[in-house]
């Protein structure tokens, strides 16, 4: 059992390792054009 939970958590910190190495190398692009979105007032309570 213990084996099993020591796996499991190296798979976790493995995995959580290498999404933060991708999100800080990446280089994800800003939006190219403003985005402009009317909103009803039916969303909004009063």
């Amino acid at each position: 059992m213990d084996k099993k939970v020591g796996f499991i958590a190296g798979a976790v910190a493995i995995v959580v390792i290498v999404g933060a190495v991708f999100l800080y190398t990446v280089d994800i692009p800003a939006p190219s054009e403003p985005v402009e979105k009317t909103l009803s007032d039916d969303r909004f309570p009063r």
